[in-house]
């Protein structure tokens, strides 16, 4: 007797089919294990508290007891003093100052005898230029205005030559230049209201050291009479640069 195999329950003919799913897996499960990642794991302790005592305090209420206020005192009877009106009241009596057309204003006379004048003094400024006696430096003798304010522009050369120094900082940092100082010679001739104008502060302060050295003088006078006389001093500094 013949065996005959039913086709639909033929084992080799997908067997091709299997072989590949198989692979398949297979590849996946190798590729699944090698990318697989383990961790170092801490050592964890868990500890258990347990409080078994009852951590709630109890505070003690305080009563403040505080005595009643004093009661209010007593109120003085009101005593009523009756007193008799017996003394008379002199009424004041207002007069008018208006005055009428029929009352004669009386004139008075006033001579010229019984004003007095307060005579103030005002400071007058002059120029040097213009000033009709220039202030005199302490030693100059002249007979002319111009004799004597030639005199002065000499003393006054000498003075700023005299007392002159070149800062070491306005050196060091190369500042030059010129400075104008602006002074008054007062009517006492003491020198006052130094001003300065320059390229640098450093400057002007020596500039205005230099002036405030200057001697007391005999002032100027305009029409006879004691003057304040403004002056203009131009100072150059300058100095020698070392070429080597």
């Amino acid at each position: 007797m013949e065996l005959k195999k039913n086709p639909e329950f033929d084992l080799n003919r997908n067997s091709g089919l299997y072989f590949e799913i198989g692979l398949a897996l297979m590849l996946f499960v190798s590729y699944s294990l090698l990318n697989y990642k383990t961790y170092d794991k801490q050592d964890v302790t868990l500890d258990m508290i347990t409080i078994n005592e009852d951590l709630e305090e109890d505070i003690p209420l305080i009563n403040v007891v505080t005595p009643p206020p004093p009661p209010p005192p007593k109120a003085a009877p009101e005593v009523i003093t009756v007193v008799e009106d017996v003394v008379e009241v002199e009424e004041t009596v207002i007069e008018s100052t208006e005055t009428s057309m029929e009352e004669a204003i009386e004139e008075r006379i006033v001579s010229v005898e019984d004003v007095n004048v307060d005579e103030v003094e005002e400071d007058i400024s002059v120029p040097f230029a213009v000033v009709e006696k220039v202030p005199i430096w302490p030693g100059c003798k002249g007979k002319t205005n111009a004799e004597l304010k030639k005199c002065f522009q000499e003393n006054m050369i000498t003075h700023v030559k005299k007392n002159f120094e070149y800062p070491q900082t306005a050196i060091e940092l190369g500042i030059r230049g010129k400075v104008f100082v602006l002074f008054t010679i007062d009517s006492n001739g003491n020198v006052a209201n130094i001003k300065s104008r320059g390229p640098d502060r450093i400057l002007e302060k020596e500039a205005e050291r230099i002036v405030s050295l200057l001697p007391q003088m005999t002032p100027g006078k305009q029409r006879g009479r004691s003057v304040n006389v403004p002056y203009s001093l131009p100072i150059v500094f300058k100095y020698l640069e070392n070429k080597p």
